[in-house]
């Protein structure tokens, strides 16, 4: 019997309206959603504990839980969330975005998403048994785009920064807006990291390569019994779904961030 591993990629942990709704959940849906797959039987753990698992022979039912790009409500609201169900997760920061300010890849929609964590609370969220530490570059770009130069910069950059200020071992590593190339992977793995994510939207199963591995995105009308259907299987009825409510939202995101990384480069 082949064991596969469903993946979650979290963003924001709250309300958010506007075509950009589907990447915030609100802490009473995470909470649903989280919950209904713990009771499920599920444990919930971060990635690198989840593939580290599965590499080992585990045949013990997992679903790895991340988020991404570093929002001060994954502290506020998403850590309490995570400890209430006993929860672990990675969360992917965007190194050049800490500090308190917005995801300024987000263009017009970034304060709707409240504020960036500080360097400070991001240690802070390093410091809860159970939560990982992922690197999802430095500017928040894509980074299939780039020249070498600066795409090794993006990468090895925010590696080594998280690395010594956190005093943490970086394993993990989220592609900006899921594009990657067998170049981009081959940087991200000379940087030191030992797996990475996408999008994707499928399962991933033992053999894949650990960094391409996909993830399904939870929205805020998702209930916990659509997510426990999904990570069970029932991906081929809702995954067309969930991909038709996401695109227009994921073109303005990744058009606004190559806008923002003219602004910032």
């Amino acid at each position: 019997m082949t064991y596969t591993l469903p993946a979650l990629m979290y963003h924001s942990v709250s309300a958010v309206g506007g075509p950009l709704r589907d990447l915030a959940v609100p802490p009473e849906r995470l909470r649903e959603q989280l919950s209904a797959l713990s009771t499920a039987g599920y444990r919930l753990v971060g990635l690198s504990e989840a593939l580290d698992a599965l590499a080992a022979g585990s045949t013990e039912r997992m679903v790895a839980v991340t988020f991404d790009d570093g929002y001060r409500d994954f502290l506020t609201a998403g850590v309490p969330v995570l400890r209430e169900v006993g929860a672990g997760a990675t969360l992917y920061a965007s190194v050049g975005h800490l500090g308190g300010g917005h995801a300024r890849w987000l263009g017009e929609w970034a304060p709707a998403f409240g504020p960036m964590l500080t360097w400070s609370e991001l240690a802070s969220v390093a410091s809860v048994p159970g939560v990982e530490i992922g690197n999802h570059s430095l500017i928040h770009q894509p980074l299939d785009v780039l020249g070498h130069a600066e795409l090794r910069d993006q990468v090895v950059r925010s590696h080594d920064e998280l690395e010594q200020r956190l005093r943490v071992k970086v394993r993990s590593f989220a592609y900006p807006h899921g594009y990657n190339s067998r170049r981009v992977r081959e940087v991200v793995a000379a940087a030191g990291h030992d797996n990475a994510t996408e999008v994707g939207r499928r399962m991933h199963t033992p053999g894949e390569k650990r960094l391409a591995v996909p993830r399904f995105q939870p929205t805020p009308s998702l209930s916990g019994a659509d997510l426990v259907a999904l990570v069970g299987g029932a991906g081929s009825t809702l995954v067309p779904r969930l991909k038709q409510l996401a695109q227009p939202g994921w073109r303005m995101v990744r058009g606004a961030a190559r806008k923002a990384g003219r602004n910032l480069t």
